[in-house]
């Protein structure tokens, strides 16, 4: 009986979306709750056209107008935290979409059932929530897609219930990953400005950082989980300044048969469209020309019409007046000239045979790094030269035949030193 119900209500529903789905929807008077935030509209998307969306990652996010907010959750259900979430959107009549992870579903299947039937979107979180998603292997990823889709649809109970809206664990992303998703016709979500509820922070600073965040984009995705005490905490705070500084909730749904796409422009789905009536200048680019021959092209003559667009005789005649020095008539760039051709006869002169030739170099004897004592410098000179003197007589003495070697008095004969 109770899937009955659930099933009524989400058809009733549906219809109401499809009467809305081409003109805004205003916020209806929320029961017992007259100054309840509410939710302002909903828009239908088609995943297909735009399959990557949310600023902090993508070029495209949701087409929203000014101060528009789309309210999201991720990681339930948990029973403790995500029933006091729905109870604090139910306060305020306020839809949003939530991604759940296959196994959470699982494990409280009632939870999920209980978005369908207060009117949210339910999109998909992978099975397991793993932060590798960016270096899975692409079948591993696609099973953690495939098993989280099929474990929510169990949870539902009516695949029909389930949105085509994926949000990556950590928002992790890989090209291979969003490839496959859009292969799928399911939607990236990534946001606009997280609140950093899954930090170890107080409720006040994540109000502080949605708030902010909100303010200074101005509209766009508010990332949250519905598994967390400080969101819980944080939560009524949050809307009630939503509320105060005039932001309105919308709500997301993805188009179906019978429930056609709300008719938007590209432009919409930027998140600072660039106005109509705003000039934009762009540089130039760069031409890639390609040239059928090599040959100079003409300069360009300088004629008598060139003349008038000289100021050289004004400004001359200014500085004169004020006594300056006066600036040259003649122009400072040089004229230009022709070049005569080089004729085939015309040869270069043949270089000398010297030109290339290295001259022989003698070297010349080193001398000692070391400066000796003069005595000892004085002694060493004397026995060099009595060493010279006996090799140059020994030599003389060997060119006449029988002859003895001669010492020089006061030195032994020894072997020659080589120089």
């Amino acid at each position: 009986m109770a899937c009955a119900s659930i099933g009524v209500r989400a058809l009733l529903g549906f219809g109401l979306l499809a009467g809305l789905s081409t003109q805004p929807a205003l916020a209806a008077t929320c029961p017992g709750n007259p100054d309840a935030l509410g939710t302002s509209r909903t828009i239908v998307v088609d995943p297909r056209e735009h399959p990557r969306i949310g600023t902090m990652q993508y070029s495209e996010t949701l087409p929203l107008q000014d101060h528009e907010v789309v309210l999201t959750f991720d990681d339930g259900p948990i029973p403790k935290y995500s029933n006091q979430i729905l109870a604090m959107l139910a306060d305020q009549c306020i839809q949003a979409t939530f991604f759940i992870i296959g196994r959470m579903a699982r494990e409280y299947p009632e939870g999920v059932r209980k978005l369908i039937a207060a009117g949210h979107s339910v999109g998909t979180h992978t099975q397991n929530h793993p932060l590798t998603m960016n270096r899975l292997p692409i079948d591993q990823a696609q099973k953690e897609i495939d098993d989280g889709i099929a474990s929510v649809k169990a949870a539902l109970g009516d695949p029909a219930h389930l949105s085509p809206f994926l949000r990556i664990p950590g928002l992790l992303r890989a090209g291979v990953v969003e490839d496959y998703l859009a292969s799928q016709g399911i939607q990236t979500w990534s946001a606009d400005f997280p609140a950093d509820d899954w930090r170890h922070v107080s409720s006040q600073t994540v109000h502080d950082l949605a708030i902010s965040r909100i303010q200074a984009k101005g509209k766009g995705i508010l990332l949250l989980h519905d598994i967390q005490a400080r969101t819980v905490a944080a939560l009524p705070a949050i809307l009630r300044d939503l509320k105060a500084g005039g932001f309105r909730i919308v709500h997301v749904v993805a188009a179906a048969p019978g429930l056609p796409k709300t008719p938007t422009d590209l432009q919409q789905w930027q998140m600072h469209p660039t106005s109509e009536t705003v000039a934009i200048s762009h540089w130039q680019k760069v031409p890639s020309f390609a040239f059928a021959h090599a040959t100079m092209l003409p300069a360009p003559a300088i004629t008598g019409s060139d003349q008038m667009l000289s100021l050289t005789e004004n400004f001359d005649r200014v500085r004169r007046n004020r006594g300056a020095v006066p600036l040259p008539q003649q122009a400072p760039w040089p004229r230009s000239s022709e070049l005569q051709p080089m004729t085939g006869k015309s040869t270069l002169p043949v270089p000398a045979q010297n030109l290339f030739e290295i001259s022989e170099r003698h070297s010349k004897p080193i001398k000692a790094l070391l400066q000796l004592p003069h005595h000892a410098q004085r002694d060493l000179d004397s026995a060099a030269t009595a060493r010279q003197i006996a090799v140059d007589a020994g030599s003389a003495r060997r060119m006449i035949p029988g002859s003895a070697p001669l010492t020089p008095p006061g030195l032994r004969p020894g072997p020659v030193m080589a120089r």
